[in-house]
């Protein structure tokens, strides 16, 4: 096991390298190697592009015949990833790459077609050069031009660059500055007056508004006042005695209850055209000059005289008002003697 370590073998004596068979080999033996796609490329059978960088496992073989400078080219065979279109591309030493051969199509090589481009015209000038002297002469002379205007355009950019920096940049900005902040007040200002006159407006056309209220209001109650000049001053204390008397004759009715207290001067004021006292009173006549009915006091006194009466026909006395039972045509012709006797009660208190 330890031999397979050493670094030096032992030869013995009678050893003769001359008598090792050698293997014979074709020259154009392919090998098996593992190489990265050395550019873009796409597949004329699928379209599948392969990016640089694609690892493969190649066939390599050395091309025959070819030769650059002594140096061996090589080819190598790869398969494509999805169709396994066979593609083959070569080893390029003049240009220091790979030359695609079929199978497929280099992309973004615009770089290396300027190229060519460049030395296929150096190589026609040359030419040109060498079989005609005067066309030399002309080449020189715009090849002189050409410098004077690189000259010139240089100086220009000298020249500008030494401009720039003379230049002072913060006093630029400085100025820069003021520019806005000048621009800026302006624009607020502009702003605010443009707020005041919308305000002023809106202002006038508020007292415009309360004007015209105002007016209205003033309209409103010259009306009211007129109206009211119209009606006469009586007309309220006549219709407040009126419901006085009916409230009076109402409480009456209702077996003497007394339900509200009545001012004095409400009683004094008022009308007996309707109630129970408006059958009392007959108003007297244009045309005649004695009265035909009977007077008020008469009637009071047929009335107590009606009322002793049927207290004596009753033999079930009374011991409250409460308990009355009369009947409604009684109570209505005796209700000015009650009327009488609440104006004491209310005298009294």
């Amino acid at each position: 096991m330890s031999e397979r370590k050493v670094l030096n073998k032992y030869y013995p004596p009678d050893f003769d390298p001359s008598k090792i068979p050698k293997l014979k080999l074709p020259k154009d033996r392919q090998y098996v190697v593992r190489l990265m796609a050395p550019f873009n490329m796409r597949c004329k059978t699928c379209g599948e592009y392969i990016y640089k960088g694609k690892k493969f496992n190649a066939r390599k073989e050395t091309v025959q015949n070819e030769l650059y400078l002594g140096l061996p080219i090589f080819r190598f065979y790869i398969k494509c990833t999805r169709c396994l279109a066979e593609i083959t591309f070569k080893t390029d030493p003049e240009n220091t790459d790979y030359a695609m051969e079929h199978g497929a199509t280099r992309n973004f090589q615009a770089e290396k077609l300027i190229e060519e481009e460049e030395k296929k015209i150096q190589r026609e000038r040359e030419e040109e050069e060498l079989n005609n002297p005067m066309k030399v002469l002309e080449n020189r002379t715009r090849d002189s031009k050409m410098e004077m205007e690189v000259l010139e355009n240089l100086q220009e950019l000298k020249e500008l660059n030494q401009r720039q920096a003379q230049v002072d940049f913060e006093g630029m900005l400085g100025r820069y500055k003021e520019e806005e902040e000048r621009e800026k007040e302006r624009q607020k200002e502009e702003d605010e007056r443009e707020t005041w006159e919308i305000l002023e407006k809106a202002l006038v056309k508020r007292l415009r508004d309360s004007d015209s209220d105002s007016d209205q209001e003033r309209e409103q109650g010259k009306r009211k006042a007129r109206s009211h000049i119209a009606d006469k001053p009586t007309d309220f204390l006549t219709s407040t005695a009126a419901k006085t008397t009916d409230t009076q004759a109402t409480n009456s009715l209702q077996g003497g209850v007394k339900h509200s207290h009545v001012e004095t001067w409400e009683r004094s004021v008022g009308g007996l055209n309707g109630g129970p006292l408006g059958q009392l009173v007959v108003r007297k006549k244009p045309g005649s000059s004695a009265p035909k009915s009977e007077t008020a006091t008469q009637l009071t006194a047929k009335s107590a005289q009606s009322i002793c009466a049927l207290s004596e026909m009753d033999p079930k006395p009374t011991t409250s008002p409460a308990n009355n039972t009369q009947p409604v045509a009684m109570q209505s012709v005796s209700s000015l003697s009650l009327l009488g006797a609440y104006s004491d009660t209310d005298d009294s208190e």
